[in-house]
């Protein structure tokens, strides 16, 4: 096979090769990064190219391959390369986030979601192009060549995944990670005439970072066949603990399911989406013959849609306030993510108050990979007197809760579960309270300790009181 056919041939097909000895890691990565030299300048798919680390990558894995008798023991994609997109962290690799000033910020670790990516066996040819901060459905991030479409490069590859779908589209990698907020995936994929998954919230970790778009946003795959997009995210799914959303996995593999016939299926389509204008002439027909097709195959079709008139607001403002909570500094910012973020000053606030918030409380569950129950206070002081801080200023007031309280919001924020129990009493005969936190959603331990203490200690909770 020469190598514009290794190019194109599906990411699960290169895997088969690799295995079979038919071509190693090391010569299929080759293949991409030539085809990178020579067609990334047309195209501007790529943020940063690594090369060297590709290929020393590559050549690890090589004589791995050379040496290993038990090739199924090999992971899925082992030796395959793929790229990933320039908002997520690759160690040793830039992340700009499509923010001109931060090209040269080298980080030193990985997205979990790259982690598994180089758990399946990947190899990273780079980091895709994307628009500033994800915010665009195409991608010209100032201070970036634009990415164009490989099929016409006078034209938007889409964006923000805009770098990943013109890669793959290229035969500049076999497959591809983006991210969806808006359609950052889906209309790139369409762009250039690929697949492209979002999948549903929870399914992908945002680890080890939080969410500072209420939940809006997703990894996803870009890929040449629905197999492969399928078997990419099988790699990239799953909980971490700490993660905000999560989902239970599926009964089979996603990439099982493209070898399973559904049954006939009751199906809704509309070429009108309220209050927008009709879509061209060509976007419609291509929907009117997919519903012909989906018919002949058995399933019932119906003209329907909901209205989506309502959400336009809500998402408009989560879009713009996003700008400003991602906590990047306006000045470095293209004029219009600034004027985005102009518009949504409180709002991004209380979202980056919320992302900080997430990503504390990642840590404060990742303690409990090593422990069952945490013991703490209920508060930092015995009760108050009734009135006790009435002439006090607000921010003062403020600041005594929280000096008081500290043991206890953390608890909220992370989502654990917490049990309080009377351990006594002070001099002045009021009780005295501790709480147990335990394991994400683990009460089961929690109250069988509890109960336990509450055997053997002097606990107030079955004492009368005296009034």
């Amino acid at each position: 096979m020469n190598s514009l056919d290794l190019a194109f041939t599906p990411a699960l097909e290169l895997a088969k090769l690799i295995r079979n000895r038919q071509i190693s890691p090391l010569e299929l990565t080759q293949v991409y990064l030539d085809r990178i030299q020579q067609y990334d300048p047309k195209l501007g798919s790529f943020f940063a190219i690594a090369g060297e680390m590709a290929m020393a990558d590559a050549k690890i894995k090589t004589e791995q391959l050379a040496q290993t008798s038990e090739i199924n023991a090999l992971p899925p994609f082992f030796g395959v390369p793929t790229a990933i997109k320039d908002l997520n962290a690759v160690a040793q690799m830039p992340l700009s986030y499509g923010i001109s000033a931060f090209k040269d910020n080298v980080v030193n670790y990985d997205d979990e979601v790259v982690t598994r990516i180089k758990e399946a066996g990947f190899i990273i040819l780079g980091k895709t192009a994307t628009s500033q901060l994800g915010s665009f459905p195409y991608t010209e991030a100032p201070g970036f060549p634009p990415t164009r479409n490989p099929w016409h490069r006078d034209y938007v590859a889409g964006g923000s995944s805009g770098g990943a779908a013109a890669a793959v589209a290229a035969g500049l990698c076999p497959i591809a990670q983006g991210s969806d907020g808006g359609g950052s995936i889906r209309i790139p994929a369409a762009c250039c005439g690929l697949v492209g998954i979002k999948p549903s919230r929870g399914r992908i970790s945002n680890a080890p970072v939080g969410d500072f778009q209420s939940g809006i946003s997703t990894h996803g795959p870009l890929g040449r066949t629905v197999a492969d997009a399928a078997a990419l995210l099988d790699v990239m799914s799953g909980y971490v603990t700490g993660d905000p959303y999560w989902l239970v996995s599926p009964e089979i593999s996603f990439l099982a399911a493209t070898r399973q016939s559904p049954i006939p299926l009751k199906i809704a389509f509309s070429t009108k989406i309220s209050p927008f204008p009709e879509p061209e002439w060509v976007i419609k027909e291509a929907v009117h013959r997919t519903v012909k097709i989906l018919a002949e195959m058995g399933h019932e079709l119906e003209p329907s849609c909901p209205n989506f008139q309502e959400l336009i607001n809500p998402f408009k403002q989560i879009w713009q306030a996003g700008i400003l909570a991602s906590g990047v500094p306006l000045k470095v910012l293209s004029p219009i993510n600034q004027w985005l973020g102009e518009q949504a000053e409180m709002t991004g606030k209380y979202l980056q108050a919320v992302h900080q918030m997430q990503i504390v409380s990642r840590q404060i569950v990742a303690f409990f990979d090593r422990f069952d129950l945490l013991v703490l206070p209920v508060y930092l002081q015995q009760p108050i007197k009734v009135g006790e801080w009435a002439n006090l200023s607000p921010e003062e007031v403020v600041e005594n809760i929280i000096k008081w309280i500290a043991p206890c919001p953390p608890c909220n924020a992370s989502g654990l579960p917490g049990i309080t129990l009377s351990m006594g009493q002070d001099e002045k005969g009021l009780p005295v309270g501790i709480q147990l936190i335990g394991k994400p959603a683990d009460e089961l331990t929690l109250i069988r300790v509890a109960s336990q203490l509450e055997q053997v200690t002097d606990s107030l909770s079955f004492k009368m009181i005296e009034l």
